[in-house]
């Protein structure tokens, strides 16, 4: 990026859709500004995801912000409580981390007001997304109101924006998006329990990130402990 680019704050968990998400920042012209929240996820490997993905990227800084959700727990991410293996289902699941996009998107627009970015790019998906409420546009469309009236950018006339470049995709054009920035898909991390360095196979995002793959008619570069 030359000095001239705009920066903008993406949110880098180290899955698949933040690292196309982040491609799709760069192709747009911004110069990124990674940030990876470790909120004690109970395993590690994806914030090595995403430290790879951001110097994949060029990534002009990455910040990698410690957060203890487990300290409120309520989550199969953040407790003792078992990542559930038999499909995906209708209800929201109990791997929804409570109001962990609201949280994160907090954190994203406070780094973004003072780097004096005004761009936040998260990669959530409203279509094949486990029915997790913080993935849906109106939420969305909410937060960017209230970051408006919440900071002094906004209230001054210098207001955020927050893309949402993957919201109306399938994982099947989420995977295919991959393929076409020429991205290495396999660097990046969806497992929610995984098996070592292999992705488990069998929790939702697995099933979800298999699925996609599948119907996209591509090789899947995600090493499974068991097939989807």
């Amino acid at each position: 990026m030359n000095d001239a680019s705009p920066s903008a704050v993406v949110l880098l968990s180290g899955g698949l859709d933040s690292m196309v998400t982040a491609g799709i920042a760069r192709e747009q012209g911004f110069g990124l500004v990674a940030l990876t929240i470790d909120y004690n996820q109970r395993h590690r490997v994806e914030l090595k995801a995403a430290a790879a993905i951001a110097e994949a990227l060029g990534a002009e800084r990455h910040l990698v912000l410690p957060l203890d959700l487990s300290r409120f727990g309520g989550s199969a991410l953040t407790a003792d409580i078992d990542v559930p293996k038999d499909g995906v289902g209708s209800d929201i699941p109990v791997t929804y981390v409570p109001a962990r996009n609201t949280i994160f998107l907090s954190l994203c627009l406070g780094l973004a007001e003072a780097s004096g970015a005004r761009d936040i790019f998260i990669g959530v998906n409203a279509l094949d997304y486990s029915g997790y409420p913080d993935c849906r546009p109106e939420f969305i469309e909410s937060f960017e109101q209230m970051a408006n009236l919440a900071t002094k950018a906004g209230v001054e006339g210098d207001g955020f924006r927050i893309h949402t470049p993957l919201l109306s995709m399938t994982k099947a054009d989420i995977a295919r998006e991959a393929e076409r920035l020429g991205l290495d898909a396999g660097m990046s991390w969806s497992c929610y329990d995984p098996a070592g360095d292999l992705h488990c196979g069998l929790c939702d995002s697995c099933r979800l990130r298999s699925k996609g793959y599948a119907e996209a008619g591509l090789p899947d570069p995600t090493r499974y402990a068991a097939r989807p």
